[in-house]
Parts: structure tokens; sequence; C-alpha cells
């Protein structure tokens, strides 16, 4: 499945147009040497499905449009290639790929009475692994060209559970023999792809969920019974033919809290022993796939938070609005039972796959550019001038090119979910989260004709500190981890590999959210229609014009007939002329 929802959103942009010397080379040596140094946990390359290559960008097998190594180019010019990818994307990648806890799918019929699989049941028996190993045996065929890293493919597991959502076999069908493509061709595949891409939005999702993770916000000590109420329901609640709840992670920090009283929830059922655990950052890094469903109790700061923590693959998110705006958050607590018996049930769940960026910050080092931070980013990328007394300098960059050169307090660069944050604040627009796109807001800039723009989610973009800047430049993701860019230094910005997918109420959830909120085109009192005369309102002794007053005052009728006319054209008729 993850062939078929492959854009350029969900494959680094220096890898949709890879290099393929022959239609039989080995995809291993086009891969960095700089990956051997990753960790051993993760050094071991799964036998992954070699997925077909981005179609908007179709090569010939004998040519190459690949841009020559780094080195080659200097790296004072930041031009991009295969080396010039972040060391830290690769390793998020490769720490993606081996899935061992999939997903399990229930049917319609048995699933309250689905019983858990047998520790012994073979891993090729779900519908996933069958597609997975259907898609490697397709690549293996050397028809299809395919990327040189199939490791940097979208690992975002939820991905696997839309394998009955489309007929994959008639969509292969079609391009696995196409060396080139026609327009009309390439224009058939789009609008496929973009099919697939609806229906997995709107075709409910009904899968076991087992490991539920609740995410509270910190500071709020009511929320911590709220906690306790919603863990010990989850726990006893019958699900999936068992006597008891699914397996639920809190907080570690709530291990010794009086107010959740762990050992007393221990207390009630000996087997909440092993089904009450608890989460850190460390294991949403290393296990992010161990859990189902994430539930956030707060407000949309407790949500980027999560994105936060999900530094690669992100689960299912559902949040209760118990924060301050809850912008984000669209399901109430008090209805708790009833939202997750629904998604939890026969009806599943819809998910909306909200885009984040990956941000990388480069240093400039004696010989060539080294790598920094980087950050998993859901609302926006602001870049600012700090304590300077100057304005920002920065030189703007689009898939290597010059864009222009930004003069202003800063910049936002915004995702379609963060267009309601700083970027809105600062003029900027609102944009649906099923839009991909970059949205690019100037900070007050120095000239009146930079105004907000929305640019293509496919672009790499690359913002630089120049060497001849008085001042540097500081770096804020989602407001944390404020970094200073100094002279020399850039950061990249590109569509994250690992979308963050939200569980959805409602198919207008994001129109309802942005009135709710924002009071968006909304005003003290509606304007009132004409009523007629109602009875009772005066005693009709003789028939009486409906109005006593049947026009505005400087409203007259012209001679000609028509319903109005001006004060001065009335006066030049009264006069005769």
């Amino acid at each position: 499945m993850a062939a078929l929802v492959t854009s350029p959103t969900a494959i680094h942009p220096v890898l949709s147009n890879p290099p393929v010397e022959s239609e039989g080379c080995n995809n291993k040596s086009h891969i960095p040497e700089r990956r051997k140094s990753t960790p051993s946990s993760i050094n071991t390359r799964p036998n992954i499905p070699l997925l077909p290559l981005d179609l908007a960008h179709p090569i010939s097998s004998k040519s190459s449009n690949f841009p020559p190594p780094l080195h080659a180019q200097g790296h004072r010019k930041n031009a991009l290639s295969r080396e010039s990818v972040p060391r830290q994307t690769f390793m998020k990648a490769l720490a993606s790929v081996a899935r061992s806890n999939k997903p399990e799918a229930l049917s319609l019929t048995g699933m309250l009475s689905a019983q858990r699989p047998s520790a012994d049941q073979r891993p090729g028996s779900s519908s996933s692994q069958r597609l997975s190993d259907a898609l490697n045996e397709l690549a293996n065929r050397g028809n299809t060209p395919t990327t040189a890293l199939p490791s940097m493919q979208s690992p975002c597991f939820y991905h696997q559970r839309f394998d009955d959502a489309v007929d994959i076999d008639k969509v292969l069908e079609e391009i696995k023999n196409d060396e080139w493509m026609s327009h009309s061709r390439l224009v058939q595949t789009a609008t496929g792809v973009r099919e697939v891409s609806k229906q997995l939005q709107r075709r409910p999702i009904r899968r076991a969920v087992r490991n539920i993770m609740i995410v509270t916000k910190a500071r709020d000590n009511e929320l911590v019974l709220l906690t306790r109420e919603l863990a010990m329901w989850l726990l006893r609640t019958p699900r999936y033919g068992s006597d008891v709840g699914v397996n639920v992670y809190v907080d570690a920090k709530l291990r010794n809290s009086k107010r959740f009283g762990a050992a007393s929830i221990i207390e009630d059922d000996s087997r909440f022993h092993s089904m009450l655990r608890y989460w850190s950052p460390d294991l949403c890094w290393s296990q992010p796939e161990k859990f189902d469903l994430v539930l956030t109790l707060g407000g949309d700061g407790t949500v980027l938070f999560t994105s936060w923590l999900f530094q690669r693959v992100v689960p299912p998110v559902l949040s209760f609005s118990l924060g301050s705006l809850g912008f984000l958050t669209s399901f109430e607590f008090e209805k708790y039972k009833q939202h997750l018996n629904r998604i939890m049930g026969e009806e599943g769940m819809r998910v909306n796959l909200r885009m984040r960026f990956t941000c990388t910050v480069f240093r400039d080092g004696a010989h060539e550019m080294e790598e920094g931070e980087q950050f998993e980013v859901l609302n926006e990328l602001v870049i600012d001038r700090g304590p300077s007394p100057y304005v920002s300098n920065l030189e703007l960059y689009g898939d290597n090119e010059l864009l222009t050169v930004v003069q202003a307090d800063g910049c936002i660069f915004s995702t379609p979910t963060g267009s309601t944050a700083y970027s809105l604040s600062a003029g900027g627009s609102l944009v649906h989260p099923d839009i991909p796109a970059i949205l690019l807001t100037p900070i007050c800039p120095h000239t009146l004709s930079f105004r907000p723009m929305v640019l293509s989610d496919t672009m790499l973009l690359r913002v630089s500190v120049p060497r001849n800047s008085r001042a540097t430049a500081y770096c804020a993701f989602d407001g944390k981890g404020r970094v200073e860019l100094k002279q020399g230094d850039h950061v990249t910005i590109t569509a994250s590999q690992y979308p963050l997918p939200t569980v959805m109420r409602t198919g207008t959830e994001w129109f309802d959210s942005v009135s709710r909120t924002l009071q968006w085109n909304t005003r003290a009192a509606t304007q009132k229609g004409f009523e007629s005369q109602q009875d009772g309102e005066c005693p009709k002794e003789e028939e009486e014009p409906e109005w006593d007053i049947d026009t505005d005052s400087a409203c007259y009728a012209s001679e000609e007939g028509s319903i109005s006319a001006s004060p001065l054209r009335r006066q030049m008729s009264l006069l005769g002329m």
C-alpha cells in the first residue's frame, strides 16, 4: 500500500530522482558510507519491499539528472546530493522499517469475538505482510525502476492499515511496465493516486486497539484524576473476546503519584499489574509501533507535545478537549466512553494524516557542512533575529535555487496545521490540513511587497545566514528547541516522511474548529429580514398599507420607472433639467 500512497511528501526530495546505473544494479552500492556508523540495534537491514519510483519524476535507466556529490561542487554552494541527506534521516528510516508489531486486522462480523494472535502465528499471514511480499516480488522482476534508498520510503506504519481501501493490483498492473510515461498516462496515474489519498481519510479503519497511551497535560493535577478514571475504564471494559480491557500506558511520572494511585488500581484486579504500564520519551522513540492509539488530555499544546515525543513514526492520536483553546481537540471528555466504544468497535476510526516538517540544522565547519539538530515539526519553524537590533538577512533557496533574500524581523515556515497559529497572527492565510503545502509568512518585512506565499510541499527549502550578515538568527521548532544560526549556517525544511495521524470526529471538524475558536465570519447579530405587519399590532378599521415607511428616506423613484435614483437626479427632474 505504501507504494500507492507514496508521494514527494513521503520521500526526501533528494531521493525523488536517484541514479540508476542499470536495471540490475545493487541498491546497497548507492547507500552512503556514513550509514555504517548507525547503532548496532538498527544496523541490520531488514528485507523490505523495493517500491516504485516517484511517478512525478520518471527517469531512464540509462541516464541520470542527479547532482554530483557535495564535495565535487564545493560545500560553499550547499548543493543537494545523496551525501547531503541528513544522517539522522537515515537513522530514523532504518529504525522504522523493521516493524514487529503490526496492527491486527478485525473482520466486521467477528470483531467482538476475535482472540489474541497465538505466539506461533506465522508473520506472513497478515494482509500487510502479503502486500509487502507482493511488492517485493514485483520490484525484483526488474520491470520498474526502484529507488536507490528504498528504506527512505514512508515508513508510517499507519499506511499499512489501508490494505482493503483500493484495488492495489489493478493500479500496479497499469504502471509496472511503463518505463516512460505519456502525459495522458501520467495524468491518469496522478488522478488515481489522489483518489487513493482521498479514500484513506474517507473510509473508517477497523483494527484491534490493544495498547493505548495516555498523554496528560503537565502542571494540572485535576487531569491526573481524569487520567486515573480513564485508565481504570480502559482496563476494566471487556474487549475483543476477553473479560478484561486493553493495556494502558500512562506517563512514567505518575508511577508514584498519590493522586493517580497505581497501587489501588492494581489491587482491583491482579491482572492489571501487567496491563498498567508506563511510557517514557525513550520508549516513544525506540518503540512507537507498540501503541495502537494515543489519547491526549489537555489542549493544543498537549497535541504538540505528543508530536514532539514521536520524532519518527506516530500512532493515531485522539485528543480530548481539556485545555484553553482546543483547536486540535474536538472530542469532549464527558463522552469518552461513547467515543472510544465507537472507534474501538465496529464503526472504526477515520484519520487525518497531518503533514509535518523535517527541519535539519547544518553548521559551517572548517572543510564541510556539519550536521546539527533535527526536529519533526507539526506547527511551524520560526526564524527570527533574536536579541539583535538589526533586521534578519536570510537567503532562501528552493531546490538549490535562490528564491529571495529575506530582510525582516524573521519568517515563518508553517504546515497547514500550523496555519491557524503563529502564521495567522503574522498575516498568513488559513489553509485546510488536507492540502499538502508549505506556508511562507514573513514577520514585519522591510518591503511591503513581501507577502505570504503558499509553496509546493515537494520543494526542499534551505534558509542560510550569509557570512557577511551583521547578526545571527535564531530558530524555534514548534516553539521549542531554540537554536542559534551563526554566519554560514543554514537550516533545511522538507515535508516529513512521518505524518501525524489524528482521529477525526466529523468531516467538517476543521471548519467547526475555525468557527468555534477563531469566531471566523461571526458577527454579533445577523441582519434582520423584512417582516410583514402582524395581526393584532394595529386595529384594522380600514385598509392600511403594509408598511408605514415603505422606502429609505434617501431612496427616490425615478421617472423612468426604475426603483431608485440619486438625489441630484431627483432635483434635476423637478427643475425640468
